[in-house]
């Protein structure tokens, strides 16, 4: 062996060695220092992405090691350097590849297991596996693109596969057009959190109320009273008004309407009907109770009484005992409740 081959040799076996080396540091660097400062954190994401880029950087590290071996020893300039370069791009792209394949993975993991489970609705554990399979199709999909684009293939073929793709794609949208707006609706209202699970919420133009049992990535399930599961698309019940009866809290305002004779006291009549009211142990009594006087109609005096209950779950019964205790007011105080009646008068000629 000459001179010159003895000096590859020692340069290869240097860099083979220096490269280990190098794997093995990284390795301790990111055993140690890295999870010391993944730890310093209050979660776990940090964690997430140093165990997604760990086997990339050990590769990364080998591809350094062996580009240099392949440019500075002239034992392996036996090969064209286009085959080296097409090597090496190969084992880039696949690092890339895995770097972002890895990377989106772990993330959402990471969500799944300490963010969607903090929240009141399993809508984000539905949508995050939906579109991590989504965004790792497309990425999937751009590195096709991108080894096809460095190996010279016919752009005319680029152009049909994309194309074709697009019209898949499009095919695929229109075919589940109501079930994909279903889908965004629920996206929608994990967002904006119109309402949550177990609020109590109205659809009036459905004609419908209950407390929400589950927001599903399709539909939204409500409970109504009489317990009967109604399933409304997420699509509809986004396309409408919602009354939340449970938000800001669970207090709520009852009311009802009573007529009183013509010829009664207005002045007595309101405290006749505020005390029985006030009486009452269900009421708030630190909230306003009120009985308005609203309009004369033909049969009598329209009074409108108002209180306050701490609880919206009671919205029925309380009515019950509302309309019980102004009854039994009146009544005892000899203030009657006209009813329609109409005097025909005959006249004989």
């Amino acid at each position: 062996m000459d001179i010159s081959g003895v000096s590859s040799l020692a340069i290869a076996v240097s860099i083979i060695v220096g490269t280990v080396a190098a794997i093995w540091l990284t390795r301790i660097i990111l055993n140690t220092w890295g999870k010391r400062l993944a730890h310093m954190t209050n979660n776990r994401l940090d964690d997430a992405i140093l165990n997604a880029l760990r086997l990339p950087i050990y590769i990364g590290v080998a591809l350094l090691g062996m580009r240099a071996l392949v440019t500075q020893v002239t034992a392996f300039q036996v090969f064209e350097s286009r085959t080296v370069d097409t090597l090496l791009f190969l084992l880039l792209w696949l690092l890339g590849y895995l770097t972002v394949y890895r990377l989106t993975v772990n993330i959402s993991q990471w969500y799944q297991s300490d963010v969607a489970y903090r929240t009141e609705t399993q809508l984000d554990e539905q949508i995050v596996p939906f579109f991590r399979r989504i965004t790792l199709v497309v990425i999937t999909i751009i590195a096709i693109i991108v080894l096809m684009g460095y190996f010279n293939v016919n752009t005319g073929t680029i152009s049909a596969f994309i194309t074709t793709l697009g019209i898949g794609s499009l095919a695929i949208a229109l075919a589940a057009q109501t079930t994909l707006g279903d889908v965004f609706s629920g996206v929608m209202i994990i967002v904006d959190r119109p309402f949550r699970i177990g609020d109590r919420i109205e659809l009036r133009e459905l004609q419908t109320w209950g407390n929400v049992t589950d927001i599903g990535l399709r539909s939204t399930r409500i409970l109504t009273r009489d317990n009967r599961l109604v399933v409304v698309p997420n699509s509809v019940i986004a396309a409408q008004p919602i009354v939340n009866h449970s938000i800001p809290n669970s207090m709520f305002r009852v009311q009802t309407e009573v007529g009183v004779a013509y010829g009664l006291d207005v002045d007595a009549v309101r405290a006749v009907l505020v005390d029985a009211v006030r009486a009452q142990d269900w009421v708030m009594k630190d909230k306003p109770i009120e009985a308005l006087f609203l309009e004369f109609q033909d049969s009598g005096l329209l009074f409108r009484v108002r209180c306050w209950i701490d609880s919206y779950e009671e919205t029925r019964r309380t009515l019950d005992k509302l309309n019980t205790c102004i009854y039994h007011a009146l009544t005892e105080a000899k203030m009657e409740i006209p009813f329609p009646q109409r005097v025909v008068h005959l006249q004989q000629n």
